[in-house]
Order: structure tokens, then sequence, then C-alpha cells
């Protein structure tokens, strides 16, 4: 989650890991998330279960790397408001469309595009500033879901504390298939007042969440790492656009400040990296392919 008040240099630092609950919170928007993730037992154990599912498809012939722009992923777009007009949360059809723009031209290396197939506007005060994990999510999401796990459901909103959004992992979805999905501040699709986080990226960041990514720095310099070998390692979190950043000096690599991953500004992320695009498409493959 993030928020406008907040210093980024007061809060770089923080990675805060919880149990199982297996979802993405995004952080203030002074700076650009953090994750509670599964613990490492939990992580090593879901990694242990994606190899076993890829030793067996391969034993069986099949498929476990797609080509780019192979795999369509139905988009369902939720705009939450608290009446009509933008200053709201009304999203116009426009913002919504380039938010789905943004998303294919960020994955475009990676085997997914994006289909917008529906949007659906409801006026509820008490969903527009909902919290993570609250009983306000929970009633917009159980109320407004639509499809299975290979749809993505994208809720827009004016979160509560000046959230920016939060995000469901793969593997959390047969324990809470209604809580999947991605929520974000509406005020960060393209042309929003979020800036520096205003060009869709907190999209493309919570749809990394979505598809099994974790953040570049997970871990730290000598933790398990974001289980993306390509990846530099990185001590903590990157604010602003700090090119030449070197927070592992006993690793190899600058961090990974464009990756889409990170925490940096929007304008400054362009990239996924070929082995987190493995990844992402082995994930989308063991818990979202029908």
């Amino acid at each position: 989650m993030r928020t406008l008040t907040r210093l980024a240099a007061a809060t770089a630092a923080l990675l805060v890991l919880s149990g199982p609950t297996l979802a993405a919170r995004d952080d203030h928007l002074s700076h650009r998330c953090y994750t509670v993730a599964p613990e490492p037992e939990e992580r090593a154990a879901i990694d242990q279960r994606l190899n076993t599912f890829l030793l067996a498809k391969r034993a069986k012939g099949g498929q476990t790397h797609r080509a780019p722009g192979s795999v369509t992923i139905p988009v369902w777009f939720h705009v939450i408001n608290k009446g009509s007009g933008l200053a709201n949360g009304d999203l116009p059809q426009s913002q919504i469309d380039d938010q789905i723009a943004v998303l294919n031209a960020a994955y475009a290396n990676t085997p997914f595009q994006f289909q917008l197939v529906g949007v659906d506007r409801t006026t509820n005060n008490k969903w527009y500033t909902m919290g993570y994990g609250s009983r306000q999510e929970k009633k917009a999401k159980a109320a407004l879901r639509k499809g299975g796990p290979e749809t993505l459901n994208l809720y827009s909103a004016n979160l509560g504390g000046g959230l920016l959004g939060w995000a469901t992992f793969p593997s959390s979805y047969a324990a809470q298939p209604k809580m999947d999905g991605v929520v974000m501040l509406y005020s960060s699709v393209p042309g929003g007042t979020a800036a520096p986080y205003n060009e869709g990226d907190t999209g493309t960041h919570e749809v990394g969440h979505w598809l099994g990514l974790y953040h570049t720095f997970q871990g730290g310099c000598t933790g398990a790492g974001d289980s993306v070998d390509d990846t530099p390692a990185e001590a903590s979190a990157a604010f602003g656009c700090p090119v030449g950043r070197d927070s592992c000096t006993t690793k190899a690599g600058l961090d990974p400040i464009t990756n889409f991953m990170d925490y940096t500004d929007d304008s400054c992320m362009n990239q996924f990296s070929a082995l987190q695009s493995t990844r992402m498409d082995q994930m989308h493959l063991q818990y979202r392919t029908p």
C-alpha cells in the first residue's frame, strides 16, 4: 500500500512478511509497496509444488513456456465510485482503455495480452474507501467479481488511508476465490492525479503479483530472493529513479530499478526480466489455466 503523506526515506527498509494469506499489499504513495507474502517456508513449498507441476507437465509432453502474446487474459474492470464524475472516482472509459493499453505494452515480451471484456460501475460510499482486508473489500468483491481463476478482476476506488492498491497471488485462489484480483487507487491510472504514480504502472506492478511475482528486493541481499535468478539482489526497495544504485555490493549486478516489481516511479519502470516472464507463465499454467 502507498500513501501520500509518509516519506520514502523513513520507510525504505520496510518488508513485512506474514502468514499464508498470499496477498500483495501496495504501500504508501511516497513509496512503492510492501508485501504481505508467504513465510519463507510456505514460499519454498510453493516453489516445490511448481517444480513438481512442471516435471509432471513435461513428462506428459505439455508446454511449459508459451510464446509472447499467445495467452489472452480477460479483464473485468469494476469502477467503484461515490457518484458521477471523475472527482468522485467515476473513471471515464478513455482512462480504462488507457490502463489496458499500458498493461499490454508492459507485458508485450511476456506470453500475456489483456482484453477488456466488461466494465461495471457501482456507487457505494463505503466500498469507495475500502481498506485492505476490510469488510467493505470482501463485500465489494463478493458482489462484483466475475469469472474464474483465468479472469483478471480490476477494482478501482479511492482506497482508505490513501493506499495505492493490492493484489492476490495465484496460489491463493483455491482457498479464497472471491478475493482474487487487483485493487487500485483510481487516480493511479494513466492521466490520474497520483503523481509520480499516475502512468498506469501501479496496475502493471499489481498484475505482476497476480501472476506470481514477488518484489525484486524480496529477501534482501542474503535471503531467498524473489524466486527469479536473473534479477540482481537488492537490499531494499528503490524510490524515485536512483540510476547506478548498488545496495548489495557483494552480489553481481546493479539494483534492478527499472523493473516493474521494484518501488520506483512509474516513469522509471520499463521491464520484466526474461525469467520473470517465465515464472509468470509457469504460475499461470499451474493456477490460472482452466
